[in-house]
C-alpha cells in the first residue's frame, strides 16, 4: 500500500471507532446515504479516493448510516493516453449535472458528492464522515427494491416501491436504478498511472431511471435490467434512490445484492 494512502485510512480506522464509541446501544435502522466518487483511472490524484470508498463502504463507519457507494468513472481523462474502461459519457454527463447545481467552476476528479447534496475532494476522509453524518440526519423517503429470483441469468428483474416521502418535500423525484460491481481491477499501461494495478469496488456499470414519482402518491415499477457479459452476478449490487428533480438532491434509497449469496 502507497505511503500517501495508508495515513488516510489510519485516520478513517480513528474517526470510525470514535464515532462507534458514541452510537447508541439500541439504534433504528440506519439511513441509507448515497455517495458518488467521480474518478478516472487516467488521474494520478483519483487511486486513494478510490480506496477511501472502498473503506467507507467495508467499515460503514458513520453509526446511523447506511453508506451506499457509486463509483462512476468519467470519460474525460480517456483523452490522456490510457482509455478507461469503465468509463462513461454519462457518467460525466451527471457530473457537469452537479456542477451546475452545486455552482462548481469546472467538474474535477477525485470529487466526492454525498446525497447530492455536499461536494469535495475525494481523497478527504474528514469531510466524507462530516457530510455523510450530516445527510443521515435528512429525513428519508421510505424506498425498497427486492429481487425476482427467478429471472434469467442474462438479466435481473426489480420490483421498486416508493411508500411515503419525507416531511417538507413537494418537488417530483426521479427514480434511478444503477447496478454496481465490486472487485474489478486494471493494469494500467499509459497515462498518470502507468504501471500501477488499480481496484475498483461499487463501480457503476448501468445507470437508468424506473420513471418519477410525486409527493402523496404511492409509486411502484417491475424493472428488468439487462447484464453484460463478463459482468460477475456475484459481485452486483442493485441501487435505487430518489433524486429531486430541480435540486438534484437524493432523500431516499436502498440497495439489494444480485446474488443472495452476496
Amino acid at each position: 500500500m502507497s505511503p500517501r494512502v495508508y495515513p488516510m485510512l489510519a485516520g478513517l480506522a480513528l474517526l470510525s471507532t470514535a464515532l462507534l464509541w458514541a452510537a447508541a446501544p439500541a439504534d433504528p435502522p440506519p439511513v441509507p446515504v448515497v455517495v458518488e466518487l467521480y474518478t478516472s483511472e487516467g488521474c494520478s490524484d483519483c487511486p486513494p479516493a478510490d480506496v477511501l470508498l472502498a473503506e467507507l463502504d467495508r467499515m460503514q463507519p458513520v453509526p446511523g448510516a447506511l453508506i451506499i457507494p457509486l463509483e462512476e468513472h468519467v470519460d474525460y481523462w480517456d483523452r490522456q493516453g490510457w482509455r478507461d474502461p469503465f468509463s462513461s459519457a454519462d457518467f460525466t454527463a451527471r457530473q457537469r449535472e452537479y456542477a451546475s447545481r452545486l455552482h462548481i467552476p469546472t467538474p474535477y476528479t477525485p470529487q466526492m458528492v454525498v446525497a447530492g447534496r455536499t461536494e469535495f475532494l475525494g481523497s478527504a476522509p474528514q469531510k466524507a464522515l462530516a457530510a455523510i453524518a450530516a445527510a443521515e440526519q435528512v429525513p428519508q423517503a421510505a424506498v425498497a427494491v427486492t429481487l425476482d429470483p427467478g429471472t434469467d441469468a442474462s438479466s435481473l428483474k426489480a420490483e421498486v416501491r416508493v411508500e411515503s416521502f419525507p416531511p417538507g418535500i413537494r418537488e417530483k423525484a426521479e427514480v434511478r436504478v444503477a447496478v454496481t460491481e465490486d472487485d474489478l481491477s486494471s493494469n494500467v499501461r499509459a497515462g498518470e498511472n502507468s504501471g500501477k494495478h488499480l481496484s475498483h469496488r461499487a463501480t457503476v456499470r448501468k445507470f437508468m431511471s424506473a420513471g418519477h414519482v410525486e409527493a402523496g402518491k404511492p409509486f411502484s415499477a417491475d424493472v428488468k435490467i439487462g447484464l453484460e457479459r463478463g459482468w460477475k452476478r456475484e459481485n452486483l449490487h442493485v441501487v435505487v434512490f430518489l433524486e429531486g428533480r430541480s435540486t438534484g438532491q437524493i432523500f431516499g434509497a436502498a440497495t439489494v445484492p444480485a446474488s443472495p449469496h452476496s
